[in-house]
């Protein structure tokens, strides 16, 4: 098969994180948005030894079990790329996804929950990073998500499902004003312009809202009428934070270097199983509060008792699973890389009255190394790229009788499992919790166990 050629294809099953496979003359075909059961015309665009790549060129045949998606976007937003299935297909495909890497690796003999679903299927996102930008080049100012399968270009999202009313109400106010000002937006390949985004973060459990609107410096812009505006919006939860943030980096990301309170206060507040956390506008948390509160009762039931055993929490963030877990530990020890994130993690302990609580900031291949604590149980919640192997072999060395891996990337999952089996571990359970409904990514919760000696 040569790159820029085009083939039939017959696609047969599906992989991670949501790739139809498919087969010509014995060669596997990987190709993005594809599903079990399409005939396809592919032009390769990837050939590196076995690993070969196409795009969809033509539907052939098409199966009898797509759906309309129910958001207008879909199709030009990038956002979203199975909402042309029922939700229970969707969660059929993601636990054969899962299952299949765990097979592909000889991982078994474990007891496997199935996989549960988001609680809503549709406006259950906290937060959205809306960009700054036009439909076509020179085109009028538009506001919301990068265009699938363009380097450049975004859609205004005034109808996006995967919020709620608020969101869109925020989106469309923020972008009609602007529009009248006629103020740039920023490029990242010449970092020329003053728009860059705008993010909304909406607590499901308390209904607080927090408007951040992120620009250069290289402007000076009066955000008062636009406060204004905003706080006379009738909205179905209560307006708590206006902010303003400088970001001047170069990189296309939602960071600041100074942030500016236009209203209110400088964060909100979400309730989770009990506890209160305050969300900041730079804090790491679950974007599907309510999928988020089911994982963490995942993680809680594989934990079981612990009443009298110290927990270790590693990957922590803001501490929201420490924070859940304490009321029955002796002790929690949470590690996090961003010292932002440490504060917050303290700051929400302190919050919920929790004295068992500690967290500390470092990389965790290098903090580890001077804990004197012995676990009785250790949570792994890395990152998508895994436990850092430094790291791993720490974590290997204090022996717990138990570990807990939270995984956002069944991929890297599989391949820190296949060491933590090799160092005296089995896998009891198995549960994967979809957080994430109409795109491909999903949670996994693993429970091992230290083998008997």
């Amino acid at each position: 098969m040569n790159k820029g050629k085009e083939y039939e294809i017959n696609i047969e099953e599906t992989e991670f994180p949501g790739i139809g496979i498919g087969y010509y003359n014995d060669h596997r075909v990987k190709v993005k948005g594809a599903l079990p059961g399409q005939k396809l015309r592919v032009r390769i665009t990837k050939r590196r030894k076995e690993d070969i790549e196409g795009k969809i060129i033509e539907i052939l045949e098409e199966v009898d079990y797509k759906v309309s998606a129910k958001c207008p976007h879909f199709g030009v937003c990038g956002g979203c790329s199975h909402a042309f299935l029922t939700y229970e297909k969707q969660l059929e495909f993601k636990a054969t996804q899962v299952l299949s890497l765990f097979e592909e690796a000889a991982i078994e003999d474990f007891e496997f929950l199935g996989i549960e679903g988001s609680p809503e299927e549709y406006e259950y996102r906290n937060k959205m990073e809306f960009t700054f930008g036009d439909f076509e080049k020179g085109g009028e100012l538009t506001l919301g998500m990068h265009i699938k399968n363009r380097s450049f270009g975004i859609v205004t999202v005034d109808n996006c499902q995967l919020v709620d009313k608020d969101f869109r109400i925020i989106l469309t106010t923020v972008l009609n004003y602007l529009k009248d000002k006629e103020l740039p937006y920023y490029r990242v390949v010449s970092h020329e312009g003053y728009l860059r985004n705008l993010v909304v973060r909406k607590s499901k459990n308390t209904d607080e809202i927090l408007i951040n609107l992120v620009t250069t410096s290289q402007l000076n812009f009066d955000f008062v009428e636009l406060t204004d505006l905003l706080m006379k919006l009738s909205f179905e939860g209560k307006l708590t934070s206006i902010l303003h943030t400088t970001n001047d980096g170069l990189a296309d990301m939602v960071q600041g270097d100074k942030v500016d309170i236009l209203f209110g206060r400088d964060y909100i507040e979400e309730d989770l199983l009990g506890l209160k956390f305050i969300i900041r506008p730079f804090s790491f948390f679950q974007t599907n509060s309510r999928g988020a509160e089911k994982l963490y009762s995942i993680v809680r039931d594989f934990i079981g008792e612990t009443s009298s055993k110290v927990v270790f929490d590693l990957y922590c963030g803001t501490g929201t699973i420490g924070q859940i877990v304490a009321p029955k530990a002796k002790s929690v020890l949470g590690i996090e890389i961003i010292p932002e994130a440490v504060v917050a993690a303290n700051e929400n302990a302190a919050f919920n009255g929790l004295t068992n609580c500690r967290f500390i900031a470092g990389d965790i291949a290098k903090v580890i190394v001077d804990v004197k604590d012995k676990p009785d149980i250790i949570i792994l919640d890395p990152p998508r790229p895994g436990v850092h192997p430094v790291a791993l072999d720490y974590v290997l060395k204090f022996n717990a009788p138990e570990i807990i891996y939270v995984s956002c990337n069944p991929k890297t999952l599989v391949k820190d499992l296949k060491v933590i089996l090799e160092n005296g571990y089995v896998i009891d359970k198995v549960k994967i919790m979809d957080m994430f409904a109409h795109t491909p990514h999903v949670e996994t919760v693993v429970r091992l166990q230290r083998k008997q000696m």
